[in-house]
C-alpha cells in the first residue's frame, strides 16, 4: 500500500470520527440547526490535515517532497469529507427527515432545492477546504529554495 495513501487514511478517519461525534454533540445540545457552529468543522478538518502532513514529513525524512505533503493533505480531506458525507446522507434522509425538511426551508427558502443540494454542499464544502487548507499547510511544510544573502 502506498505509503502516502495509508497515512491519509488513518487521520482521514480521525477526521471523520471527531466531525462525526462533534455533529452529535451538537444534537445533543440542540444546536445542530445553528450553521454557524458548522465552522468548527474546519478546525476539526485543518486539525488532521495539519497532523496528517506533519507526520508523513517526520516518516519521510530528507526524501519528503511538496508533492508528497500535497497529496498526503488532499488525500486526508477528500477521505475524510467523504467518510463525513456518507454519514451525513444517511442521518439526514434516513435517520432525522425532520432535520432536512428544516435546513431546506430555512437555508434555502427562496429555492426550489432538492434534497441532493444537502449533499453536494457537504462535498463541495470539505473538499474546497481540504485544498485550501493542503496549500496553506504546505506553506509551511516545503523546503526552502531561498538563498541565504548576506546583509
Amino acid at each position: 500500500m502506498n505509503k502516502s495513501f495509508s497515512v491519509a487514511l488513518k487521520y482521514s478517519i480521525y477526521v471523520a470520527a471527531a466531525l462525526i461525534a462533534y455533529f452529535l454533540i451538537v444534537k445533543l445540545v440542540d444546536l445542530h440547526e445553528n450553521p454557524w457552529l458548522r465552522i468548527f468543522n474546519g478546525v476539526i478538518m485543518a486539525s488532521g490535515i495539519y497532523y496528517a502532513i506533519k507526520y508523513f514529513k517526520l516518516k519521510l525524512g530528507d526524501n519528503f517532497t511538496y508533492v508528497d505533503g500535497f497529496k498526503t493533505g488532499l488525500l486526508t480531506g477528500f477521505l475524510a469529507t467523504i467518510m463525513f458525507t456518507a454519514f451525513m446522507t444517511i442521518y439526514m434522509f434516513h435517520l432525522d427527515t425532520a432535520f432536512t425538511e428544516k435546513i431546506l426551508e430555512d437555508w434555502f427558502e427562496n429555492y426550489d432545492n432538492g434534497r441532493g443540494v444537502l449533499v453536494a454542499v457537504l462535498i463541495i464544502e470539505g473538499f474546497a477546504s481540504a485544498v485550501v487548507l493542503t496549500l496553506t499547510f504546505m506553506q509551511l511544510f516545503k523546503k526552502s529554495h531561498n538563498i541565504p544573502q548576506n546583509t
